[in-house]
């Protein structure tokens, strides 16, 4: 297989309702596409200025304050304090290597690639692409012999499952019994919002009580999208097992994927300041606490959403359905079908949009049901 082979982008199904959503008297509330709206904080602007004269070639391997800046924000916010420079990597984005991941480790036809079963498309798509099989699985004990490559992804994209620390430890043991490669997508780690995650942080799979003491065939993946808001600088890393990401960064040299001089250095910056995290995480926290009520006043359940940047809906009937009745009230939501079989009676709906149009959305989710 090839990318050429790849079926159509599924987000074009979403165009006749976004249509007929923008129909509404007051306008669309577009809820659909977890883009950031919020403008990129100062102090990663001023950085990225400062090092805009960039006549030379960038660095694969990350310039040397960028790479002490990821070390020292794994030690400070995700509980890892012994990672070293050689454990980390920047990425160009999150999704790009994603996807790329099992071309970058060599698989291909016979081998097995396991994500979840609600899940981000790209992890099948990255397996796709090679040849291999991607396998939707989301038990330990249920990840089959020949698996080369598994996918956790917590806080989860679509339906915000976090895994617990003895969680965690399970799948890095169910992960060794296979002789596979663990990636953990932990984009959405910042946001905690119920039951434990409310007041603890959400653990990595870096985490020395999950490692065991080892990082071997560990890999965690991060995003500065979400947190601060720098999904036009593709701004991302991966962090773990030394062998791998060495193994990553000669490949990657050879097919120049590097991420620019002047986004590095923004990259360093905003992984040292805490203040505008926590700042962009109270704006979500907002539209979250006016968006849930409203839905379930409106006769949608949320299931999961316990953490991560969405919430994960139902009406107990088709998906569909659930978007053609938002969009009769001029809001666009993300389709469950997009993100695997199990999703057919669920709808995605983000946090990114502005403040004021996710309270509009409310209003007319709740006036809907009087």
């Amino acid at each position: 297989m090839s990318v050429h082979d790849l079926a159509h982008y599924p987000w074009d199904a979403v165009v006749p309702f976004r249509e007929r959503a923008a129909q509404h008297g007051d306008g669309l509330v577009d809820l659909s596409v977890g883009s950031p709206v919020d403008p990129t904080p100062e102090i990663i602007r001023q950085a990225l200025t400062e090092a805009t004269d960039a006549h030379g070639y960038p660095q694969t391997v990350g310039t040397p304050s960028l790479r002490e800046a990821i070390v020292d924000w794994y030690a400070r916010r995700r509980g890892v304090p012994d990672l070293r420079v050689d454990n980390v990597l920047p990425t160009i984005g999150s999704k790009e290597l994603v996807a790329l991941l099992p071309t970058l480790l060599g698989l291909g036809e016979g081998d097995i690639v396991v994500h979840p079963r609600v899940a981000y498309p790209t992890y099948e798509v990255g397996a796709r692409v090679v040849g291999a099989t991607p396998v939707p699985a989301d038990d330990p004990a249920a990840w089959p012999e020949g698996t080369k490559l598994i996918w956790i992804n917590t806080p989860g994209n679509p339906d915000g499952r976090t895994w617990t620390v003895d969680e965690l430890a399970v799948a890095v043991r169910r992960a060794r019994e296979l002789g596979a490669v663990i990636a953990s997508d932990e984009c959405y780690a910042e946001l905690g919002w119920d039951g434990a995650w409310a007041t603890e942080p959400v653990p990595s799979i870096l985490d020395p009580r999950v490692t065991g003491g080892s990082r071997a065939n560990l890999l965690s993946v991060y995003s500065l999208s979400k947190q601060s808001n720098l999904a036009g600088y593709r701004a991302a890393f991966v962090a773990g097992c030394a062998q791998i990401v060495e193994g990553l960064l000669t490949a990657r040299k050879h097919l120049g994927l590097m991420p620019p001089a002047p986004v590095q250095h923004a990259m360093a910056v905003a992984l040292g300041d805490d203040q505008h995290v926590a700042a962009q995480k109270e704006l979500y926290r907002a539209r979250r606490e006016a968006l849930r009520p409203a839905l379930e006043a409106a006769g949608f359940r949320i299931d999961g959403s316990e953490a991560g940047l969405y919430l994960w809906a139902t009406e107990g009937r088709d998906a569909w359905e659930s978007m053609g009745r938002l969009a009769d009230l001029g809001i666009l939501a993300g389709p469950g079908p997009f993100y695997g079989v199990d999703s057919a009676q669920h709808i995605r709906l983000s946090l990114t949009a502005p403040t004021d149009r996710v309270f509009e959305a409310a209003q007319r989710l709740t006036a809907s049901r009087l």
